[in-house]
């Protein structure tokens, strides 16, 4: 990152707020937050966090704990893991998400449930008011 300064976004996959590693098969002690500030003066542009107990099982975005870390972090961070539906978006659009740099879908893209030209349209309109 800091040879590409600005090009490199690194994941954090975290389950309860502590970094999951090995496949997600344990948590480590580090925190999320803890393992951000590492990167702080890496030159990454983004952080990708996941709630990983949240992710593929459409139950929504964790917006607490992942503007937890998007307050904790000069980093833009990107919200991911459970956005199931426009609601999802809606709730992106509020005030307190405006420090989100961005949020990602999968499951709910794939199976029909979140549609994109909505989804674009929604936040097109949020953005002109």
């Amino acid at each position: 990152a800091r040879r590409y300064p600005g090009r490199i976004a690194v994941g954090i996959d975290a389950r309860d707020g502590l970094v999951a590693v090995d496949g997600w098969a344990k948590s480590s002690q580090l925190t999320a937050v803890e393992l951000g500030k590492r990167f702080e003066d890496a030159g990454v542009a983004a952080i990708v966090y996941t709630d990983i107990a949240r992710d593929g099982v459409l139950k929504g975005l964790n917006i607490e704990a992942t503007l937890a870390l998007a307050n904790a972090l000069a980093i833009p961070v990107i919200a991911s893991g459970g956005l199931a539906s426009i609601a999802d978006i809606e709730r992106l659009l509020e005030p307190d998400c405006a420090r989100l740099a961005g949020a990602i879908s999968g499951r709910a893209l794939y199976d029909g449930r979140l549609d994109p030209q909505q989804a674009l349209a929604l936040i097109k309109s949020r953005r002109a008011a």
